[in-house]
């Protein structure tokens, strides 16, 4: 097969795959009682840590504005709280609560198990090798978005 047969099927792979990915998402927000977007947020959060509403914001890559309705749905829920910055009022602290904290747990072994169910589906003599294709595929994307 040529690169460009190649790229061809690569690019037609991946957005079959983000598409897919995106609805495994969907659903596993959906268990929890959550959004997307809160989903998304809640991974983001690390046990004990606070983050600057900013820098959630860079990462999720989204509007302040957007942030903020996101982050104030898990603050009705319980998930987590907030507090404001005293040297930058504009600027908040977000960070999990108890509840928040055993929610992540939950959804973090929620993915894993999902992706263990993926791997069933795959013969297990090609696991290393996906594995090590797949880092490798995202190395380079990284590597290209860089440019």
């Amino acid at each position: 097969m040529t690169t460009k047969a190649n790229a061809k099927e690569l690019a037609e792979l991946t957005f079959n795959l983000l598409e897919d990915c995106h609805q495994k998402e969907i659903e596993l927000a959906k268990r929890y009682g959550l959004t997307t977007s809160e989903f998304h947020c809640l991974r983001l959060l690390n046990v004990g840590d606070a983050i600057n509403n900013k820098n959630l914001a860079e990462k999720l890559k989204l509007s302040p504005g957007r942030l903020s309705r996101i982050v104030n749905g898990l603050v009705e829920k319980g998930y987590t709280s907030r507090k404001t910055v005293k040297s930058d009022r504009r600027s908040l602290h977000v960070s999990l609560s108890k509840k928040g904290e055993e929610m992540v747990k939950n959804l973090n072994q929620g993915y894993v198990t999902i992706h263990q169910e993926i791997l069933d589906n795959i013969d297990q003599s090609i696991h290393k090798d996906l594995i090590a294709g797949m880092t490798q595929l995202l190395s380079a994307l990284r590597k290209w978005m860089k440019k």
